[in-house]
């Protein structure tokens, strides 16, 4: 796929893992937003849910299955399964620009796909039939390096390679309504309105100092289902179009951004 046309990258909120079997109107519209896409040669995704110390990493398994990292849901949740292959050709060519752009990559042959990143997946490419490569996040970080790191992974969109952050720009599980009747939280939507002004007026350099943002400590009480967006974002640089608005629990914002 040389010659494919540049694709987008994407920021997909994934919420509770309830998603995977009530998408409701988020699995609609992702859903949708699949039907949109070109044929793939693959989907790289970065989730929140893959921290490792030390240098980049790349699930490299011809097949890496999924796990199930999380407790107390239904019984039915655990069954689901997401068979895509994996691609140690793309893993190997993801850390070759990262290696080359002077960030420390490197391959892991045994991770599994966690459910920042199959549940997502179920309603973007149900077939399960495009190769998978997840993308860990470094310990330390910072929103700097995780720019470079997208900039880095950018030549792949036009190999037919589709790059997807999945987290959520609002992320508090202290402050979950689990009968979720409440409305969203004023800091979550002042958090979530920053952000998007931020990628809207293209300025980076400012949404990297989202700390200082109005709401950012009870939004973002820890970054890794914010910190996907940066590489996405680096990844593609443009002005977001909204693929979905909506929140779940009060304190789980469902927005997510494709960017051209």
């Amino acid at each position: 796929m040389a010659d494919s046309p540049l694709l987008p990258t994407l920021f997909l909120a994934h919420g509770s893992p309830m998603l995977a079997l009530e998408g409701g109107a988020w699995g609609k519209a992702v859903s949708a937003l699949g039907l949109r896409l070109p044929p793939l040669r693959g989907i790289l995704v970065c989730s929140a849910h893959w921290e490792a110390a030390g240098p980049m990493h790349l699930s490299s398994a011809k097949r890496p299955g999924v796990m199930h990292d999380f407790g107390g849901f239904p019984e039915e949740l655990y069954t689901l399964d997401y068979p895509a292959p994996g691609s140690p050709e793309l893993a190997a060519e993801a850390a070759g620009l990262l290696n080359t752009a002077g960030l420390e990559a490197e391959l892991d042959d045994h991770r599994p796909l966690d459910h920042g990143a199959w549940v997502p997946l179920r309603y973007l490419a149900p077939g399960a039939e495009v190769p998978v490569v997840q993308l860990s996040l470094p310990r330390p970080r910072t929103p700097e390096g995780l720019l470079a790191a997208g900039r880095a992974l950018a030549p792949l969109r036009r190999s037919g390679v589709l790059i997807l952050g999945s987290g959520g720009v609002v992320h508090n599980l202290r402050r979950l309504d689990w009968q979720d009747a409440s409305a969203p939280q004023p800091w979550g939507l002042a958090f979530q309105a920053w952000v998007r002004g931020r990628l809207e007026a293209g300025d980076l350099e400012a949404l990297a100092d989202w700390r200082k943002a109005p709401g950012a400590t009870e939004s973002v009480p820890t970054s890794e289902h914010l910190d996907p967006l940066f590489v996405a974002v680096g990844a593609a640089g443009s002005v977001p179009e909204p693929v979905f608005e909506g929140w779940q629990l009060g304190s789980l914002s469902l927005e997510s951004y494709l960017f051209a």
